[in-house]
């Protein structure tokens, strides 16, 4: 089962993109030149707002990662533009590895690992 899958009950859609450029969205219909742009930590896998977008563009990431694809013991979240990791992984280069491609998915300022257990 893929990262997407597993933590956020979904397949993935099918522009899904790690890094997408954001959509535009119109801030009001009384002003329609008026933009406003989506925080790199909220843009979604289409380039969408989304809460849980960096979350969801790293497991994607993931997904798309041949060495990390079978890591079935680990989650991740967000707290703003933090990445958190949580759970087990199998040994300090896998956690290594996933450090590396959170951290090259744009928004992401730091990833939080202190919830992972190495074993």
């Amino acid at each position: 089962m893929g990262w997407l899958k597993r933590l956020f009950g979904m397949e993935k859609p099918q522009n899904a993109q790690v890094n997408p450029a954001p959509q535009v969205a119109q801030a009001s219909t009384n002003a329609p030149t008026a933009t406003q742009s989506i925080p790199p930590e909220r843009l979604g896998l289409n380039g969408e707002y989304d809460q849980s977008g960096l979350a969801k563009r790293v497991a994607l990431a993931f997904d798309q990662d041949q060495q990390l694809d079978d890591v079935d013991t680990l989650w991740v979240a967000q707290t703003g533009s933090t990445v958190v990791l949580k759970g087990k992984v199998p040994s300090q280069d896998i956690l290594n590895k996933m450090i590396s491609v959170a951290r090259s998915v744009s928004g992401a300022t730091s990833v939080d690992t202190n919830q992972v257990t190495i074993g």
